[in-house]
């Protein structure tokens, strides 16, 4: 496997973006309601869509959490499952994955 810390760099990259993203989504969350009815039903519609973005981001970013422990311990690029490594290119596209292609 190449030097982790091409994934490691590439994982806390991915993290740092994740946090900036989120805070973007809290402040905009946060924002005074619009005085206005129509308006408000519009932003509501528009605060569900970015809780769902936030969501999201939040899983990844425990994903990415998760991986920088087992770069920790050692189980970076092993598949859960079957214990085979997981191939540099998987690993290229998801920094993150926990499972071969195979097992997936």
């Amino acid at each position: 496997m190449r030097d982790l810390e091409i994934y490691r760099t590439r994982l806390q990259a991915r993290k740092a973006e994740l946090d900036e993203r989120l805070h973007k989504i809290e402040d905009r969350l946060d924002d005074t309601p619009d005085p206005d009815v129509e308006e408000r039903a519009v932003e509501r519609e528009d605060d569900e869509m970015l809780e769902g973005l936030g969501n999201a981001g939040k899983q990844e970013l425990q994903k990415i959490e998760n991986a920088l422990g087992r770069m920790e311990n050692g189980t970076y690029g092993v598949c859960i499952s079957c214990g085979e490594d997981i191939s540099e290119a998987r690993l290229d596209i998801v920094a993150y994955a926990t499972k071969c292609k195979h097992c997936m």
